[in-house]
């Protein structure tokens, strides 16, 4: 069988679109790289794209945009205020979420910075399945304390179950009644679940979720970034959806929750964007004050006219069922190549990458030396793949004498860009990934000698163990 064939239809799954246009792709000797890993202090943020072959950093931003798109961008309206692109936009995200108010921002972490600048603050707690990285940060940098609900099942990497993300509902009871209703301004449920490696969330989760806020009086919000693939998954795996469009999916989905933040640079497959929607309008009104200082006029909040545009017709895009058949078998396709060759993986593949299990990659070097940029810089160095490290140089903190407190999981991501690679692209990775796995005794750790206070997986600077 060949590996990108399902068992139902024995038929090869191809991309359900034709390329209009290419880009080239820099090609570098791995001694060429072995100078700019050095010159970019081994962290991939730090190197210039035209240094890097297969760009898995992430999937935000990163999409192929369509012909559509495209012809939408043409007739971007740049009034700045009332802008008809606006009211596109704004109908598009109402009939995708039902909510009411419908606030545009540059991307997600702008409309994160706003929600809780608002509602977050010192002696609040914002729980949810799992925060990722600037969602965090934007609720401690309110002073406000972040707290994730992770399932047992969704705490081991080998563990294969359908709905990985689940939040524990359980545990998020017994916390609310230990911290105080009154304490949590809202709740959060991230779909996918990015920081748990890509995995999705059950209907019956998300509404069991609902519950218990509603019986406590706290607001639901969803974390929206990949929401599309989230459906997806639960029309293939959760009993009585099979026959539900994913659209429908959609709406139901968001029919639990009270507001909603997004990265439009993910599941609307667009370069730039994002949005803030809510039901409360108090909440709503003081968004829109704040959205005026910090991103400008509510009726284009720091985007262009035809970045609105790109963002509607890419919500429309999202939810055809054979490009999401396409997007999610792709990404398990990886997977399963990578398994079959021993390659340890955080098991099912997810929604939209590929997590490696550094401590099982490396099983030699200590979480104090960071495993997971150990195989990021190999990847690089090896075959010019940019990924990156999820594991305790992300999440990781200091305790008071100074020592690591480790991440729950030590993983790499290989996130796959939407619409712009080929399979012969993911075999290659394959091939790399699997060569560096080879080379695994050979590694060494890492150490950070310069970093950020916050959010230091961007700029640290690393050196390698001798």
């Amino acid at each position: 069988m060949h590996p990108r064939r399902t068992a139902i239809n024995m038929k090869t799954i191809i991309e359900p679109f034709k390329i209009k246009s290419i880009e080239p792709i820099n090609f570098t000797t791995e001694r060429e790289r072995e100078a700019y890993l050095r010159r970019a202090f081994y962290n991939m943020f730090l190197l210039p794209a035209e240094e890097v072959l297969i760009d898995l950093l992430t999937d935000s931003g990163t999409s192929a945009m369509s012909a559509r798109q495209w012809a939408g961008m043409m007739e971007g309206d740049e009034a700045y205020a009332g802008a008809k692109s606006f009211f596109r936009f704004e109908h598009k995200v109402r009939q995708l979420t039902g909510l009411r108010y419908i606030i545009p921002t540059h991307q997600g972490r702008a409309a994160e910075k706003i929600l809780f600048t608002i509602v977050g603050g010192k002696g609040k707690y914002i729980p949810n399945n799992s925060h990722f990285d600037t969602t965090r940060a934007n609720i401690e940098f309110s002073g406000a304390e972040a707290v994730d609900f992770p399932t047992q099942e969704g705490r081991d990497p080998d563990v294969i179950a359908d709905f990985k993300g689940n939040m524990d509902v359980t545990g998020l009871e017994e916390f609310i009644v230990r911290v105080g209703a009154t304490n949590i301004p809202l709740c959060m449920m991230t779909v996918t679940n990015n920081s748990g490696g890509g995995q999705p969330v059950s209907m019956q989760n998300i509404r069991e979720t609902k519950a218990v806020c509603t019986k406590h009086g706290i607001p639901l919000f969803l974390d929206a970034c990949r929401f599309a693939e989230n459906a997806y998954f639960i029309k293939k795996r959760e009993k009585g959806y099979a026959d539900v469009p994913v659209k429908d999916i959609v709406k139901e989905m968001f029919s639990y929750a009270d507001g909603s933040t997004m990265s439009a640079k993910k599941d609307a497959i667009v370069n730039m964007g994002g949005f803030l929607a809510l039901n409360d309008e108090a909440l709503a009104t003081q968004a829109r004050n704040l959205l005026i200082v910090t991103e400008g006029f509510p009726t284009y909040g720091g985007l262009a006219g035809r970045d609105l545009e790109a963002i509607a017709q890419g919500l429309e895009e999202v939810l055809d069922e054979h490009y999401l058949h396409y997007r999610i078998r792709s990404v398990e396709y990886l997977g399963e190549r990578l398994s079959t060759a021993g390659v340890p993986i955080l098991q099912p593949p997810g929604g939209h990458a590929i997590y490696l299990n550094a401590k099982k990659f490396l099983p030699h070097v200590p979480v104090e030396e960071y495993p997971g940029q150990s195989v990021v810089v190999e990847l690089y160095r090896l075959g010019g793949i940019r990924s990156v490290e999820i594991g305790s140089v992300m999440f990781g903190k200091y305790d008071q004498q100074g020592k690591l407190i480790p991440a729950r999981m030590e993983l790499v991501r290989l996130a796959i860009p939407r619409r712009v690679y080929t399979q012969s692209h993911i075999d290659y990775v394959i091939e790399v990934v699997i060569e560096a796995h080879q080379r695994q005794n050979v590694l060494k750790g890492y150490r950070i000698i310069e970093e950020a206070p916050m959010l230091r997986h961007f700029t640290a600077k690393f050196e390698p163990i001798a």
